[in-house]
């Protein structure tokens, strides 16, 4: 298989509301009439090679969480071009996939069959993935009793047991315990060593430091800057004084 990438170029994608400024999908804005539209990102350009960790540093709103749902797949470019070669794995949420009436095994199995693993892998990855979360008998009960740092736990062992090529991780990991936390950091860590990327965005700069060594700065949907981890955290804190 080719080296692990993400490429993108000259990308972008467009929100659409109604007049009331509810998100609309294409087809609905074309029928109602006095709606805007807004890029999410604009004109964006990036790659990222083979063991590198980037962080997407920025305020709410710039475009971090838009930029991962799309190297997750969740979303799709309204202009210009992604290319994403390796297998994703991504925690986008600490309720993404979840479904709160089923069981945290339960939930696990329905996402390992969703991430491309057959019924009897997923089944048969349970309990590792059980140990991996710290869960032990929470793991069995609903996940609508679950606090968010347990639903984080959850979502995360899921992703990492699918051995992703490139891990994106939403801010969700910052709910996460100290523990917790570190786990994390060893498995990106790791990740990296083998050759893989980690892509992450959030507003705690020491911890992702920790497995970034380079970031990306978004404002209003573009990079501002993009260099040594350090040196745009610095520009970043600089800009926003």
């Amino acid at each position: 298989m080719d080296a692990v990438s993400i490429s993108a170029k000259d990308l972008g994608v467009r929100f659409l509301f109604d007049r009331y400024q509810r998100a609309v999908t294409p087809a609905l804005a074309h029928l109602r009439r006095g709606g805007t539209q807004t890029w999410g990102v604009h004109e964006m350009a990036f790659e990222i090679g083979p063991g590198e960790g980037v962080a997407l540093i920025g305020p709410s709103g710039s475009g971090k969480t838009t930029v991962l749902r799309l190297i997750a797949g969740v979303l799709s470019p309204d202009a210009g071009r992604l290319d994403v070669n390796g297998r994703v794995g991504s925690l986008l949420s600490t309720e993404a996939g979840l479904l709160g009436l089923l069981t945290g095994r339960e939930n696990a199995a329905l996402l390992g069959v969703l991430a491309g693993m057959s019924r009897t892998q997923s089944e048969a990855a349970l309990d590792q993935i059980n140990h991996a979360t710290h869960l032990e008998d929470a793991f069995d009960r609903p996940v609508l009793s679950y606090s968010e740092g347990m639903k984080a736990r959850l979502g995360f062992a899921v992703a990492d047991h699918t051995e992703p090529d490139i891990l994106v991780l939403d801010e969700v990991h910052e709910a996460l315990d100290h523990e917790f936390r570190q786990i994390v950091a060893e498995r990106a860590h790791e990740a990296l060593s083998g050759g893989g990327i980690v892509i992450a965005a959030g507003h705690d700069h020491p911890l992702l430091a920790t497995f970034c060594s380079r970031a990306l700065w978004l404002t209003d949907g573009k990079i501002a800057a993009d260099g040594p981890f350090e040196e745009v955290r610095r520009a970043y804190l600089g800009d926003t004084a």
